[in-house]
C-alpha cells in the first residue's frame, strides 16, 4: 500500500509553532495550490491543503517560511478526529510533511537554510 502525496503551493499564512506538553515541536500552515484547468468561465480553481511538521522540520519551518512563500511538500494524508468546543466530533483531513522545501526566496533578499528536511518519523501524540 502507499499513502505519499507531493504538493507545489503558497502559504496561506505564517506557520504556526506549538510544542506538544513533552516538549516536540509541531507547526501547522496552510498552502493554496492552483488546479491545472481552468472552470467553465475559464478561471483557475485553488486547492487549500493544511500541513502539519514534527520535531527540527516544525522549526525551520516556522522560522523560515511566511505568507506567500512558495513551497514543496511531501508527506502523507492523515485523517483524524477531535472533539470541538460544542462536544462534536470533527474529522479533519491533513499532510503531514516529511519534507519540505522551499522553491523561493523570502521577501528581504537573504537565503534561507538549506532544504528543510527530516528523516524519519515517529508519531507519539497529537497536540490538540
Amino acid at each position: 500500500m502507499l499513502n505519499r502525496v507531493i504538493l507545489i503551493g503558497r502559504l496561506t499564512a505564517d506557520p504556526e509553532l506549538r510544542y506538544t506538553q513533552q516538549g516536540v515541536a509541531v507547526t501547522n500552515f496552510r498552502i493554496a495550490v492552483d488546479r491545472p484547468f481552468t472552470n467553465q468561465q475559464g478561471e483557475r480553481e485553488t486547492d487549500f491543503f493544511p500541513i502539519v511538521t514534527w520535531r527540527k522540520l516544525a522549526e525551520t519551518c516556522a522560522h523560515n517560511l511566511s505568507k506567500g512563500r512558495l513551497v514543496a511538500v511531501e508527506g502523507r494524508l492523515q485523517t483524524r478526529s477531535y472533539q470541538a468546543q460544542d462536544g462534536s466530533t470533527r474529522w479533519v483531513t491533513e499532510v503531514v510533511a516529511d519534507d519540505v522545501r522551499f522553491l523561493d526566496w523570502p521577501r528581504d533578499g537573504r537565503p534561507d537554510a538549506a532544504d528543510a528536511t527530516f528523516d524519519g518519523f515517529e508519531e507519539d501524540e497529537v497536540p490538540f
